[in-house]
C-alpha cells in the first residue's frame, strides 16, 4: 500500500471538558496508530468562534493532526468521526509533499 501525508482537522463540541477532550484526541491518535500511522503530530488550538453556526453551536475545539498513513487508515478515522456525537465538523486533506530537488553540480567554471 502506497502511503500519502495527511491533515485532519476536526472541531469538537464546546461544551467538552478538557479530560474529555484529551481522551477523544487519544482515541483517534490510537485508531490511527493501529491502522498503520506514522509521524504523527497533534496540536491542540483550543476554544474558538466558528464562522458560522454548526449543530447550533457558535464555539468549538479545534484540533488539527498531520501524518503520513495509507488511505485505508483515512476510512476508518472519518467513519469514526461521523459516528460519533462529539465531533461537530472535520476534514481531511491529502498534503503534497514536494521533494527536494538535488542540487545541481556545481557551476562549470
Amino acid at each position: 500500500m502506497k502511503e500519502f501525508v495527511y491533515e485532519t482537522m476536526y472541531i469538537l463540541r464546546p461544551d467538552m471538558g478538557e479530560e474529555d477532550v484529551d481522551t477523544a484526541i487519544n482515541k483517534y491518535k490510537t485508531l490511527l496508530t493501529e491502522a498503520g500511522a506514522e509521524e504523527l503530530d497533534i496540536q491542540h488550538r483550543g476554544k474558538r468562534r466558528l464562522a458560522y453556526m454548526i449543530l447550533k453551536y457558535r464555539e468549538g475545539i479545534y484540533v488539527q493532526m498531520n501524518y503520513k498513513a495509507p488511505g485505508a487508515a483515512i476510512a476508518i478515522l472519518e467513519k469514526d468521526m461521523r459516528l460519533t456525537e462529539d465531533v461537530i465538523r472535520y476534514l481531511t486533506v491529502k498534503q503534497t509533499v514536494r521533494e527536494e530537488e538535488p542540487e545541481e553540480a556545481e557551476a562549470e567554471s
